[in-house]
């Protein structure tokens, strides 16, 4: 059996990919059905975000393009056109790669808590379909652990390190309960996307997507349960926001010191967090000095974000010099498992001969043979069934394949190497 992982992420394939690999929640429960009843799958888990698409199996087929043509088939994809986008992983390196991805350690932002989290759904959902057996039952569960204990013992998720998740950490130093506040978002890029997920994971109420194409904002308030406006209605909206976030491409100011200061009085001096992430910015910097408002541009978030990332990146070589022995215990426990399994079914064919052996020797002694032929027969006949399947597979064996089992069956069964004796002088040929 092989432990085997086909998939793609943020690394291999670009967003437009990305979105079309990955499966929709309405659809997911039924494809890890279908993908489980694919044949040589034993047992089988799918991992589906924005950021990756990826197929943990079990499997005794010799290759993982069942896997890669099965995916693409789900997804409407071409298979010649995605070869370029998959990585495939095997065994070892399997287990790498679900202790990295566990532990943030493979995510487009270094050591984010989400992915951790979204692996224990696709493992609940993997159970639920009985898609979990023993060796995937154990590589995440492991993988878990192996996660807290890096986030336990290193600093890989202690500070932010996209200006998206800084501005939404001071947010919520602002804002004492994110629940009861209304968060506009001006643009609808990828640090806006970005944003609105943050703020959709702590529970903001309501969210409002202003961009100059109404389908764009419309599509992102569709996926975060908000809703739309056109670009020129963000003024007679802004004193519904008490968080503005913008980051657009566009060349001047899209909100003026005139309609905060008008939105303000509107508010009556609630505080209104206002986050300027574009370059050039999109919020007339004067606005700062109106009181109630408080504005941060880019340049605020950037120094913290560059030494976070450097903190970031410390942890994470630390993080990854403690996966080779945790990786070692999962192997360890493989091994034992496959000699345990191993063992078991050689004591099964054992017992089976012995049966059938001394059910011909009782069937001998009713006849009235004698008892010393009949226990000569039962040694003979089960010395013979015994070493007839090792014996004919040494002797079939060539070059090295014959000299490894050789060292092999020497090891196994504790016999001295003949070779060792040619001193001996009872020794003959």
């Amino acid at each position: 059996m092989t432990l085997l992982t086909v998939g793609l992420n943020h690394n291999t394939a670009p967003l437009s990919v990305r979105e079309t690999a990955a499966f929709p929640p309405e659809q997911f429960n039924s494809a890890l059905d279908d993908f489980l009843r694919l044949p040589h799958v034993e047992e089988g888990a799918i991992l589906s975000t924005c950021n990756r698409t990826e197929l943990y199996a079990v499997t005794d087929a010799p290759g993982d393009a069942h896997l890669r043509d099965w995916l693409c088939a789900q997804r409407g994809l071409s298979s010649a056109d995605m070869a370029k986008h998959f990585y495939v992983y095997r065994d070892r390196d399997t287990v790498r790669h679900s202790l990295r991805v566990a532990a943030g350690l493979d995510s487009m932002i270094l050591g984010e808590p989400q992915i951790l989290g979204q692996m224990k759904t696709a493992y609940r959902s993997a159970r639920a379909a009985r898609g979990a057996g023993p060796l995937l039952t154990r590589l995440f569960e492991h993988s878990f652990a192996v996660a807290k204990q890096i986030r336990t013992e290193t600093n890989i998720g202690a500070n932010p390190v996209s200006v998206a998740y800084a501005g939404v950490s001071l947010a919520r130093q602002i804002f004492a309960d994110l629940g009861t506040t209304c968060a506009m978002f001006i643009g609808a890029g990828e640090t806006i996307d970005l944003a609105a997920r943050y703020l959709a994971e702590t529970g903001v109420r309501r969210m409002v997507f202003a961009n100059r194409s109404l389908d764009r904002a419309q599509a992102l308030a569709t996926r975060y349960h908000g809703y739309a406006i056109a670009l020129a209605d963000v003024p007679a909206h802004l004193a519904e926001a008490d968080m503005v976030i913008s980051s657009t491409a566009a060349p001047g100011y899209l909100v003026h010191f005139s309609q905060l200061k008008a939105a303000v009085k509107q508010r009556r001096r609630k505080p209104m967090f206002v986050l300027d992430l574009a370059v050039p910015r999109d919020i007339d910097p004067a606005a700062g000095e109106l009181e109630d408002i408080y504005l941060y541009s880019v340049d605020d978030l950037q120094s913290v974000i560059d030494d976070n990332k450097a903190s970031r990146q410390q942890a994470a070589q630390l993080a990854d010099g403690m996966l080779d022995p945790r990786i070692e215990e999962y192997i360890d426990w493989l091994d034992s498992r496959q000699a345990t399994d191993t063992i078991k079914i050689l004591r099964q064919r054992a017992q089976a001969s012995q049966d059938d052996v001394l059910n011909k020797a009782r069937q001998r002694l009713a006849r009235g043979e004698p008892v010393d032929d009949v226990l000569e027969f039962i040694g003979r006949t089960l010395t013979n069934k015994l070493m007839h399947a090792p014996s004919a597979t040494l002797r079939k064996a060539r070059g090295a394949q014959q000299q490894e089992l050789l060292s092999g069956a020497r090891t196994l069964f504790q016999i001295e190497d003949a070779f060792d004796h040619t001193d001996d002088p009872d020794h003959s040929l």
